[in-house]
Formats: C-alpha cells, structure tokens, sequence
C-alpha cells in the first residue's frame, strides 16, 4: 500500500437523508483534550438528529490517509449519517505520521485517549458508556480495530476498547505492508501492530464493508481477520462488493490517488445500510 501521494477526501459523498426537508444540519461542537501524549486531540462532536429518552450509543470516527495526511472533516459525512441514526458521532483529529519522530503507535494512542475521553464523559454527553462504536475509513479503520485487539500499555481506569467496530476498506492486515513497515519502524513492529495477527476471544463486534478488487487494502486481508475472529468466537460480519477497489471505486488502475467521480455510489450507499443495520441489530442505532 503505496499511500504517500494517498488522499481521501471523503467515503461518502451524500449527506444522509433526513437533513434535508428544510432542516439545516448544525455545525460540530469542537472539543479539544488531551492526546495519547499530553498533546491537543481535537474532537469534532455531532449530536443526534433527535432527543432520545434514554442515553444515546456514540460512534468514534477516524479519518483514512495512509496515517500520513487527513482531518476530522473527511469523516462529516459519515458523522452526520450516524447521527441522523439517533447516535452521538465523534470525529478525531488524531496525530499524522511524519516519517520521523511520529509514527501509526502515535496515532492509535490517540484513538485510544479519544474513545477513554468519550467514555470518561458518558453522563454530560448524554450517552450510554457501554454502547461506544469505533469506525474508521482505510488507515482509520486500523485504527478503530488497533483499539480493540490491542491491549493498552498502560492502565488507566476507564477503558478505551470500542463495543463495537465499523470498518470501511480497512486496513486490518498490515505485516506486510512496505509502507506501513516504513512508517512504523520496520517489519518486526509493523506485524506487532497488525490487528489480524492478533486476534483472541472477546472482542467486539465487527462489520467490514470492502470492495473486492481493492490493491491498497486487499480484501484477503479483511477476509482473514473476520475468519480469526469467528474462529476466537467474536461475531464478524463481512460484505464484500464484486467489481469494486478500494473505496467502492469503478477505477481499478487508480485506487492509490482514488478517482472520486469513479466511485460506485449505490454500493456506497448500500454499505451504509449494512453498517446501520448492523448497528441497530446491537442497539446502537436508533433507525
């Protein structure tokens, strides 16, 4: 996965439904706190459409971008779809790798400290801390998995592991991925960081949503995570889209620098509705 030149705008290209109608979506509230190193971690915070009488489920997003560029912002689509779906959406501006003293380690600490923020503030958010979801786009979905797999290095009493993953072309299987090698110091921490190597009983539940023909995040790699974690007795549920590269892209020849105007928005929509499904089916989502 050659992702230096590698930028995604956006997954979604539509605003969900129930927007529109007269109805104009209200702009996140920004949040900063504290990184997975002390640092600002700016949170983009979407609320639900509509007031639950009980507290709300919560979905965590992180932004694709081959770990070395992107913003919170790619994920507003997705954010607002969610919560439209009665969810509170959060989207993180997490830390970028940069080659030298920033690496993926970086980024999923950052992951990490953004869901412990949101569970830490359950009651103010008005969500419930047992029903927080991890999502995420490409690298971002390795992010949202690397949250769940991975044991955190340190304790801290309030937990960062996700109920729940939705994962959109992720890369889950990075052992031997040059450019993941690259970023993260080498082979040997690359696999140490894999989510697909590491998978044991007990971990959340799972959709991934993939195209079949995808050469930056292989399907291969997406199908064996979800049969190591059937096979460790987690639920894992896998669509994959015949014809389609990664994104959902027509363009075969050109997933690395994706071609937007080529990406199949019925199957893009269509994947929207398996992970709301999915995440109805747990009770997350509200419609």
């Amino acid at each position: 996965m050659n992702v230096r030149f590698f930028v995604i705008v956006l997954l979604f290209a539509i605003c969900p439904a129930g927007w529109g109608q007269g109805k104009q979506a209200p702009p996140p509230d920004v949040q900063t706190i504290d990184g997975g190193a002390g640092q600002p971690l700016p949170l983009l915070l979407y609320a639900p459409a509509e007031t639950a009488a009980r507290p709300s489920a919560a979905i965590v997003l992180f932004h694709g971008g081959g770990w070395t560029v992107g913003q919170a912002r790619w994920m507003e689509a997705a954010a607002r779809l969610m919560a439209n779906a009665g969810m509170l959406a959060v989207s993180v501006e997490y830390r970028l790798a940069d080659q030298a003293g920033v690496t993926p380690f970086d980024s999923v600490a950052d992951a990490r400290a953004a869901l412990r923020w949101v569970r830490h503030n359950a009651a103010r958010l008005g969500i419930d801390p047992q029903r927080i979801a991890a999502g995420g786009v490409s690298a971002g979905g390795h992010l949202a998995a690397a949250a769940a797999v991975f044991d955190e290095p340190f304790g801290d009493v309030v937990s960062a592991r996700p109920d729940a993953l939705v994962l959109w072309s992720p890369a889950v299987a990075v052992a031997g991925d040059g450019w993941f090698g690259k970023l993260t110091g080498g082979t040997a921490r690359a696999a140490a960081l894999s989510p697909d190597l590491h998978v044991r009983p007990g971990l959340p539940p799972t959709v991934l949503l993939q195209g079949e023909q995808d050469s930056v995040t292989p399907a291969g790699g997406a199908e064996r995570f979800c049969s190591r974690m059937r096979v460790s007795g987690n639920r894992c549920e896998l669509t994959v889209y015949p014809g389609v590269g990664h994104l959902f892209t027509r363009n075969l020849q050109q997933q690395e620098k994706p071609d937007y105007a080529a990406i199949d928005m019925k199957i893009d929509a269509d994947a929207d509705q398996v992970a709301l499904a999915f995440l109805r089916d747990l009770g997350f989502a509200a419609r």
